[in-house]
């Protein structure tokens, strides 16, 4: 028998108890590669909302569920628009502390034949935008034309193609990359072709606005404050210099994502944690109940030949070998769990998600393993220790 090959064949002797074992390493590998992943991707969602709002207040409509629908719309895509005269705009820039205004247009598209998909359209002004356009940038440098969009991640529209909104064809010219919010769901085009999607819908009785024009109206404001003032302050001016409307910081907003995001973070290290000391305590406890019952096996090994380095070796190797397995059958389970459902993942908790990218997962990936690896050869170093040093004739003796 071939001592290089013998650890292999002992596990597949005991092919039950082997499963058991590597079963334990998948779930302990499972949860650390998972947990590591599913915290970085809420991490990151939020850092790349942040970066993405790019104002620091943002105005809207002032009845109860306009922030609400806000939010909804930004982080997690739920389609909604509301509106109000556009002339609040220039209410705005004359408040002091105000240095840029930016208005833009929500617009849903109908679930009907009239369009290709019902998604979130947002209009934004070429002229004055300081949000939306340097973000745009990245994928497509020009200028919109009429009828042109720009897709977000998530939508399976490619560069080039056209959608139908409202009985217009529009063409798609750009495709952003993911953020992990609720803009990776959404059409991005200018406020006038908003318009003429607004007055196609009416020609078509599916109108979003009963009595105004859509060319008197806005969704939302986007401000930049002047440096040196106050953000709060300069909301809390508008909210009681303006009638109708209400004033939302964006860090408040990110506040409490934040704060979400921290407690599902919390909960998530500490399942991943419990799951990895509860899977310590089992494989040690196995490995050491192993140590007995193998007692007399380990004793014939020792008769034929075999050095007590050469039995600690021996179950190093198996604790290796099933630790390689659980290792490989909890990264693929990982992989098909978590990677595929990050947008179900987002919608669950109204977090922004966003998956790491390959180098990251990669590093998560090998930590997970290493922990692991080593958790196993600890669990098995005191088992190796233990058949190593046992007195072989008096366990040979004992069998009599």
């Amino acid at each position: 028998m071939s001592r290089k090959t013998l650890p292999l064949k002992n596990l597949l002797h005991k092919p039950l108890r082997t499963a058991a074992l590597v079963l334990i390493a998948a779930f302990m590998t499972a949860a650390l590669f998972g947990g590591s992943v599913a915290a970085a991707s809420l991490q990151n969602g939020l850092e790349s909302l942040e970066k993405r709002l790019g104002a620091d207040i943002i105005v809207v409509p002032e009845e109860a569920e306009a922030k609400v629908e806000l939010e909804n719309i930004l982080l997690q895509g739920t389609p909604g628009y509301f509106y109000m005269d556009k002339s609040v705009q220039e209410k705005l820039a004359a408040v002091e502390g105000v240095e840029l205004t930016s208005p833009q247009y929500f617009l849903v598209s109908a679930n009907a034949e009239c369009c290709s998909v019902q998604v979130q359209i947002m209009g934004f002004d070429e002229d004055t935008d300081f949000t939306i356009k340097p973000w745009l940038k990245e994928t497509y440098s020009g200028t919109l034309g009429e009828n042109e969009i720009i897709v977000g991640s998530s939508l399976s529209t490619q560069v080039g193609h056209t959608l139908k909104l409202y009985g217009v064809e529009c063409k798609a010219v750009g495709k952003l990359d993911a953020t992990g919010t609720g803009l990776d769901t959404a059409i991005y085009t200018t406020n006038d072709t908003v318009r003429t999607l607004i007055r196609a819908s009416q020609e078509k009785g599916i109108g979003v606005l009963a009595k105004q024009s859509p060319d008197d109206v806005i969704s939302s404001v986007y401000i930049k404050v002047k440096d040196g003032y106050d953000i709060a302050e300069v909301a809390g001016n508008i909210n009681l210099s303006i009638d109708g409307v209400e004033a939302v910081r964006t860090r408040s907003m990110i506040t409490g994502t934040a704060d979400r995001l921290s407690a599902i973070s919390g909960g998530i290290n500490a399942a991943r944690l419990a799951v990895w000391v509860l899977a310590a305590v089992i494989m040690t406890a196995a490995f050491s109940v192993l140590a007995g019952v193998r007692r007399r096996e380990f004793a014939i090994l020792r008769t034929i030949g075999f050095s007590r380095r050469q039995l600690g070796a021996e179950v190093l190797s198996e604790s290796g070998m099933i630790c390689a397995a659980g290792i490989a059958a909890g990264l693929l389970l990982t992989s098909l769990t978590v990677f595929p459902f990050g947008r179900l993942i987002e919608q669950r908790t109204g977090l922004p998600y966003l998956s790491p990218g390959l180098l990251s997962s990669s590093k998560f990936a090998l930590l997970a393993a290493a922990a692991v690896l080593i958790t196993g050869a600890l669990s098995s170093a005191y088992s190796a220790y233990r058949l190593s040093r046992a007195d072989t004739g008096n366990i040979l003796r004992e069998g009599d």
